[in-house]
This record gives structure tokens, C-alpha cells and sequence, in this order.
């Protein structure tokens, strides 16, 4: 028990000179077992332009007190790892349209620009459109939907954990540009699981001589990997969805049995 008091306040950096709590270099974002998946998808018969105008927080859920009353439960970068999502699949060809504006005032100053020089043949391509709006949100965030623990205490010798599981929600519609129909729309809950190992002593050891140590380990699962996670899972889904309606076909037709493409659709309906 001593040890672990003097690792946890080892690890626990030097608050007085103010040094970094052994941070690690910059990495790319961790992703989970569904970005693998993702990438192993067969080749599409063609890319599907998609745009994705907004894909937000709708829950309106916050961080419990005393954590923070202004801070929201879920990530608002959703749109942005839903575009990611999108070219990582080798599916879809996503267009910007969350920072549309920007790009129409780039468009602006490259024209003064020309126009300033006088240059010849001037005139911008015009902007793509897309075939497929791409909708949905974060549609639900639920906090300990199961919570447990055990703990034993022995002559003021004890341990303890606890765990607790959040779960959120994302659904995922793709809409036809030119009719408005809605063509496929698709669920996926992912849980966020948490838990809490402590141990601890306190007794006497000699007459007016108390001790007392306590550790500690506590592990939350980061938000964003999960709902990037659910994300990817969710246009898996939807790709799985309109190869089966025609919606888009693959490249080669034996591809419908790609490992990959036989979990979803069998996850979508177990009883087949």
C-alpha cells in the first residue's frame, strides 16, 4: 500500500514548479476497432458527392455539477468527424458547406485578384453540387444507465471499485437532393464506460501511532473517441443499407460478400 501511495504522488507531477504532468508528444487521434472496418470496405462502382451542412449536438445535455454547469456532456465537433468519417470510407466525396462562407469570400478575392491584373480566362469553375445531403445529430446522451461496486474492509484494511455506463446516440439520414425523400436513416448507440479502483489502510501500529495510506485509479473512456466510434459505425450502416436497395452499387459484385459488408447487414438484421 505504500508503494502505490508513493506512485500515485509521484505521478501526480510538481504543482509548486509548475512542470508538465509527464506529458507525451502530440499524436493523431486514436480511433477504434469500426475505423478499421471502415477502411476495409470494398471499392464503390462511383464516389457519392454528399454534403454535410450541419451534424450537431441535439440532447442539450451538460456536464453534471461541479464539473462544469456551461459545459456540454457530448463533443460539438460532430460535423466535423462525420466528414472525416466520410472520406475515410472511400464511399463518399464530402463537400464543405459547414464553413461555406469562407469559401465564397476566397472565391470573391481570387476574382478582384483577376480582375485587378486583367487576367484572361478569368472566370472560377463553378462550385460542385451534391447528389446526397447528409443529416442527423447526437440525439441522445444518458448518464449511468447501469452503476455498480464492491468493496471489503478487513481491520481497516479495504478496497473498493465502482463503475458506471453512460450511453449516446447518433442517428444518420441520408436525403435525396432532388426529390427531398429521405432514403436511408440509421440509429447506433455506442456506451461509455467509467470505473473506480480504490484501497486504502488506516489502524493504529503502536500505541498513539496511526497509519494511514489510501490509493487510488479511475478510467473514463474519452467522449469524442466514442461518438467518432458510433459515427463510423453509423455510415458502415447506411453504406450497407443502399448497396442492399440499390441505392449505390459496388464495384464488383462479388464484393457483397466482403467480411465486413456480411457483419453489418447481419448486425441490422439478426435474423437472417
Amino acid at each position: 500500500m505504500l508503494f502505490i501511495a508513493a506512485l500515485i504522488s509521484g505521478c501526480a507531477g510538481n504543482p509548486v514548479t509548475g512542470k508538465p504532468l509527464g506529458g507525451k508528444k502530440p499524436t493523431l487521434m486514436p480511433r477504434s476497432s469500426t475505423f478499421q472496418d471502415l477502411k476495409a470496405l470494398p471499392k464503390p462502382a462511383g464516389k457519392i458527392i454528399a454534403a454535410v451542412y450541419g451534424f450537431q449536438d441535439q440532447t442539450g445535455q451538460y456536464r453534471p455539477a461541479p464539473a462544469s454547469n456551461f459545459s456540454t456532456a457530448v463533443t460539438q465537433g460532430a460535423t466535423a468527424m462525420l466528414n472525416t468519417a466520410l472520406k475515410d470510407s472511400g464511399w463518399f466525396i464530402p463537400l464543405e458547406r459547414e464553413g461555406l462562407q469562407n469559401v465564397l469570400t476566397e472565391r470573391k478575392i481570387i476574382r478582384a485578384a483577376n480582375k485587378e491584373r486583367e487576367v484572361q480566362n478569368a472566370n472560377l469553375p463553378p462550385l460542385s453540387s451534391a447528389s446526397v445531403l447528409l443529416e442527423g445529430g447526437i440525439i441522445a446522451y444518458e448518464s449511468n444507465t447501469r452503476t455498480g461496486g464492491v468493496g471489503a474492509k478487513y481491520f481497516g484494511i479495504g478496497f473498493s471499485g465502482k463503475y458506471r455506463q453512460d450511453q449516446v446516440t447518433i442517428n444518420l439520414r441520408a436525403v435525396d437532393i432532388y426529390s427531398g425523400q429521405i432514403l436511408h436513416s440509421v440509429n447506433v448507440t455506442k456506451t461509455i464506460l467509467s470505473h473506480e479502483l480504490q484501497a486504502g489502510i488506516y489502524r493504529f501500529i503502536e500505541y498513539k501511532r496511526l497509519l494511514e495510506t489510501e490509493g487510488g485509479y479511475t478510467n473514463n473512456e474519452p467522449v469524442q473517441m466514442l461518438v467518432m466510434s458510433a459515427i463510423e459505425a453509423a455510415v458502415i450502416h447506411m453504406i450497407t443499407e443502399g448497396i442492399q436497395d440499390n441505392s449505390w452499387r459496388l464495384g464488383k459484385p462479388e464484393d457483397m460478400n466482403n467480411p465486413v459488408i456480411q457483419a453489418y447487414m447481419q448486425e441490422a438484421s439478426p435474423s437472417l
